[in-house]
């Protein structure tokens, strides 16, 4: 079938790239099957990451469908793009629906990506990962690919305004080995390895990251634990209790 929309989508995308001058390093595509279904699995850190994680697939000539809450969908400017790329709405009330789209899809030979922290983390560091991603590679027989990115919260992420800006912003992509998801094994635990390798793909991504912040008021977008000022887990979850 034609990709009527994806495909100039992509062309729009990476002429706002140059537009932008964005530095993007992308490494582990390899990783990524040139053929037959897969599920793309990546830490989440802001609204742009399903961009990001759609370009490490594009030198293996895979595009991805991702898995996006169903309210984007219905917005009148994303609504027509998103369904016009064939990725699948979640509704969080009826998941059912979802999960039977993505693995006829996987089953298809299609790449599927997905978040499994579900939303954008504000600390920047890696959240709890639901199973659903090692599930749908166990009942599809497909591989999970883990990818990390890092930088992209520099560019739009929630609780800070947009930058799109020509500020010349690094933007570091890794992907690494397929992690197998064995019908015979627990998804909890497939789903703990997964966590794992995204999590080391993380610490390489951030090692490698050549951006610094230009003062402390622009440490905002580097973890606790890096230096910065991002909020820790236990600061969000205080926050969130009251």
């Amino acid at each position: 079938m034609a990709e009527l929309v994806y495909r100039p989508v992509i062309g729009f995308a990476k002429t706002l790239f140059k537009v932008w001058d964005l530095k993007i390093d992308c490494q582990g595509s390899e990783n990524i099957p040139r053929s037959g279904g897969a599920v793309l699995v990546s830490n989440h850190i802001s609204y742009l990451d399903f961009v990001f994680n759609g370009l490490a697939a594009l030198p293996q000539k895979r595009l991805v469908r991702f898995m996006a809450k169903e309210s984007v969908f219905r917005h009148r400017i994303s609504g027509p793009l998103m369904r016009g790329m064939k990725h699948i709405p979640v509704d969080r009330n009826q998941g059912e629906a979802a999960y039977a789209h993505a693995l006829d899809s996987l089953r298809s030979g299609e790449v599927i990506g997905v978040f499994p922290e579900a939303t954008i983390s504000q600390s920047f560091t890696l959240k709890g990962f639901k199973s659903g991603a090692a599930r749908l590679a166990q009942d599809a027989g497909v591989p999970l690919v883990p990818m990390a990115v890092w930088g992209t919260q520099r560019l739009w992420t929630k609780g800070h305004p947009r930058n799109f800006k020509r500020d010349h912003l690094p933007v570091t992509i890794r992907v690494g080995e397929a992690v197998e998801a064995p019908r015979d094994q627990y998804a909890g635990a497939i789903t703990r390895r997964l966590r794992e390798a995204v999590q080391e793909l993380l610490e390489v991504a951030q090692r490698a990251y050549p951006g610094r912040p230009k003062d402390p008021s622009d440490s905002w977008w580097l973890p606790a634990h890096l230096g910065g000022t991002a909020p820790t887990v236990e600061q969000l979850r205080a926050a969130e209790a009251h």
